[in-house]
C-alpha cells in the first residue's frame, strides 16, 4: 500500500521526540517528549487510514478517540495515551512534580513500542528500539 507523505513525516517526528526523549536529563520534560512521540505516531496511522466527514456529523475530536475509532485495534493503547495526557500538560507547564522518573521512563519505553507497533500496522519495518539502542551503547 502507498502510503501518504504525510505519514512519513509524522512516523519521523515521531522517532525524533522519541529520541529527544531518551536524551532528556529532565524527568518532566522526558514524559513529554514520549508522550508527543506515541502522539506524532498515532497522527501518522490517521494521515494513513482516516477518510474525512462531514463537518457537520460530528464534534471535534481528539487525536486518541479519532484512532480508536480508525483504527479499532489500537483503542487500548488511544485510551492509556489519552489517560496520560493531563499529565504531559502539566509537565510541559513546568511541574515537576507531576510525573516520578519511573513514570517517565516508563512512557519512553510504552511509546517507543506503540511507534513500532503503527510501523508494523503501516506494513513498515519497526524502528530499531530504544531498549536495543540502549543495549547497544551499553555493550559498545
Amino acid at each position: 500500500m502507498m502510503l501518504p507523505a504525510t505519514t512519513h513525516a509524522y512516523l519521523m517526528r515521531s522517532a525524533e521526540s522519541l529520541s529527544e526523549a531518551v536524551a532528556a536529563r529532565d524527568v518532566a520534560t522526558r514524559y513529554a517528549c514520549a508522550h508527543v512521540s506515541a502522539l506524532r505516531a498515532a497522527a501518522a496511522l490517521l494521515a494513513a487510514r482516516a477518510r474525512p466527514e462531514p463537518r457537520r456529523r460530528r464534534p471535534q475530536r481528539n487525536a486518541w478517540v479519532l484512532l480508536a475509532d480508525v483504527a479499532p485495534e489500537m483503542a487500548e493503547w488511544a485510551r492509556f495515551f489519552a489517560s496520560g495526557a493531563a499529565k504531559r500538560a502539566a509537565a510541559e507547564a513546568g511541574s515537576h512534580r507531576a510525573v516520578t522518573e519511573r513514570e517517565a521512563d516508563d512512557l519512553v519505553r510504552d511509546a517507543d513500542r506503540f511507534l513500532a507497533v503503527v510501523e508494523q500496522s503501516l506494513g513498515l519495518t519497526p524502528h530499531v528500539a530504544v531498549g536495543e539502542r540502549l543495549a547497544g551503547r551499553a555493550a559498545g
